[in-house]
Formats: structure tokens, C-alpha cells, sequence
């Protein structure tokens, strides 16, 4: 069986490697890679292959970056003769004209309990609605996103200090952890398939740079979980006089602090604990922030961050 991967970030490249591993013995290859195009990536702005392809580069399997899945794409694709298409992270739609090209078709990998969270940013939007738990599907592709048959699923318990970047290490680990067996099922034809049920579905949708922005006025727990959210990326942040402040690290208080009263407005910044870090009123509770950094300087740790900023006490956020 000639599987071709389509992936491109991190969280894929697990399971990428888990797909080449089984070239080795067990009747399956790697036909190639199906990624996205080089693109700028860190200061310099010089394009960059994605993660997936600096991983590939280690084996002797064809590299495929189309901008489109075009004619022309789907003519360097039908080269490779797979088999099967296996997709996590790739970030394009495969349209019909495109899947006809794999005789057993193809599943997809997704971070979540399908039929929730369908979409482009499950993770974060487990952690935003500080979800008890969450999970791993394998699906088949099918026409409409993340609506295929399930093959797979299992589910990821969380804690409730996540953050996308933590999570998303765990799901790439579940997912290579899963997909071997689940190859080997499709190859042998004996992996069983279930619908969805698609009245249960909920959806995410694409972040934003702008989501970052902090609205003081949320609870102290909401916030803290959108922190956690876009770590790494967009980050959250708010406006200390005309400076983005980025908020970093941070932690919701079940107490509230003493001498707080109902005339501190959300946003205040209200003192500092020095076990918690720099107190900060919100709609409903405290805020403890630890780590902070403003846009054009590094990041730091609260009490050095207090120490090189001048007037920060009982000053107002946002």
C-alpha cells in the first residue's frame, strides 16, 4: 500500500515519521510528501520549508508543494501511484477531482472527539471552553470537513493548565501513536468504520491576531484560559499606556485579595502577591500575572518585570 502524507506544522511530523517507519517490512510506503510551499519564518523573513518537509528531507521520497491542487498538482500526485491518502495538519481542501486519484481513498487525522470541534483550531478551542477533556479521531475524508466516518478515537483527559502548545505535543504523540495500527487495519480491510453523529456537531473557527486582545472585563478564569489558548500563537496581550503588554503566563485566584473592593474597575492593576505575581482586577476575580513581556523586549518574569518598569502599580490595562 503506497500511502501519500499531506501535512505540513509540528504536530504532524510524529506521525509522518510513524508513516515512513512502516516502509520498513510491512508492504507499505511512503510514496511523498504533500505539504505546503516555503514561507518566511522568523526574523530575517527568509521562506523556510515546513516542519513536515525539514523532516522528510531525511528519506528518499518526492517533496510536493503545490500552491494549488490543481491540474498540475494532481498530475505530480497521480505519478507517485498511491494508494491512499493520509492528511494531518495540511491546511488545503481536497476536492473530488483530487481524491479520485487514491483507489482506497483517505482519512484524516483531527485533534479532537469528532463530532466536536470541527474546524481549523480544535485545541485552542477545547482549551477556551475549558473542556474536562478532549481527544484524538482518525476519520475517512469525506466531501463537507471533518464529517468522514470515524476509525479511530481516543480520548485525551486534561488538567485544566494547558496550553495549545502542550497540547498540541500530546495529540501529535496520541496520533502517531494511533495511525500504524489503524494503516494496518486499511491495508488489511479489516479496520471498522462508524458515522458520526452529525446533530451532536460543534465547529471552531480560524484564529485571528486580533483574539489575542484581552478583555478585562471576562472573568479572571475566562481569560487565563485564552491565555493559555494562544500560547503560541497570537499571544494575548493588552495596552499598557501606548506599549502592547503581552501576557505570557498567568493564574486565576479562588480568593479575592484583601482591600479589594467594588471600585476597582477590570484591568486594574492592584498589587502583587510574592508566591502568585502582579495582581490584576478583572470582571469577576483576580488574575495573578507571572510573566509578561512588552513587544519590542524580551520576556520576563514578573518581579524582574516590575523591576525595570517605572509607575506599573495602580495603573489600568487596556
Amino acid at each position: 500500500m503506497r500511502v501519500l502524507f499531506a501535512g505540513s506544522p509540528a504536530i504532524a511530523v510524529p506521525a509522518l515519521e510513524a508513516t515512513a517507519a512502516l516502509s520498513n517490512g510491512e508492504g507499505m510506503v511512503l510514496a511523498g510528501l504533500l505539504t505546503n510551499p516555503d514561507s518566511p519564518r522568523g526574523r530575517s523573513g527568509k521562506p523556510e520549508p515546513t516542519d513536515c518537509a525539514h523532516a522528510a528531507a531525511q528519506w528518499s521520497v518526492p517533496i510536493l508543494k503545490p500552491e494549488k491542487l490543481d491540474r498540475i498538482a494532481r498530475e505530480q500526485v497521480a505519478a507517485l501511484k498511491p494508494d491512499l491518502l493520509v492528511s494531518f495538519a495540511y491546511g488545503k481542501i481536497f476536492g473530488p477531482q483530487f481524491l479520485a486519484l487514491f483507489p482506497m481513498g483517505g482519512i484524516n487525522i483531527h485533534p479532537s472527539l469528532l463530532p466536536a470541534y470541527r474546524g481549523p483550531t480544535p485545541i485552542p478551542a477545547a482549551i477556551i471552553n475549558r473542556e474536562t477533556e478532549t481527544g484524538i479521531t482518525i476519520q475517512r475524508l469525506a466531501a463537507e470537513m471533518d464529517t468522514g466516518d470515524i476509525l479511530v478515537q481516543e480520548t485525551v483527559q486534561l488538567h485544566g493548565r494547558e496550553t495549545t502548545a502542550s497540547l498540541s505535543e500530546t495529540m501529535a504523540k496520541k496520533a502517531a501513536a494511533l495511525l500504524p495500527a489503524t494503516l494496518r487495519g486499511i491495508a488489511a480491510g479489516t479496520v471498522q468504520a462508524r458515522p458520526q453523529d452529525h446533530r451532536a456537531a460543534t465547529y471552531c473557527s480560524l484564529t485571528a491576531k486580533e483574539d489575542g486582545l484581552i478583555d478585562w472585563s471576562r472573568s479572571a478564569a475566562e481569560i487565563d484560559a485564552r491565555i493559555r489558548a494562544f500560547d503560541p500563537w497570537p499571544l494575548s496581550w493588552t495596552i499598557h499606556g501606548e506599549q502592547v503588554l503581552f501576557i505570557l503566563k498567568a493564574m486565576p485566584q479562588a480568593q479575592p485579595v484583601e482591600g479589594n473592593g467594588s471600585a476597582n474597575l477590570p484591568g486594574k492593576v492592584l498589587g502583587k502577591d510574592k508566591n502568585k505575581g502582579i495582581l490584576i482586577q478583572t470582571g469577576d476575580g483576580i488574575l495573578a500575572v507571572s510573566e509578561l513581556q512588552y513587544r519590542t523586549k524580551k520576556a520576563l518574569e514578573w518581579n524582574a518585570f516590575l523591576n525595570g518598569t517605572r509607575n506599573f502599580m495602580d495603573t489600568r490595562l487596556g
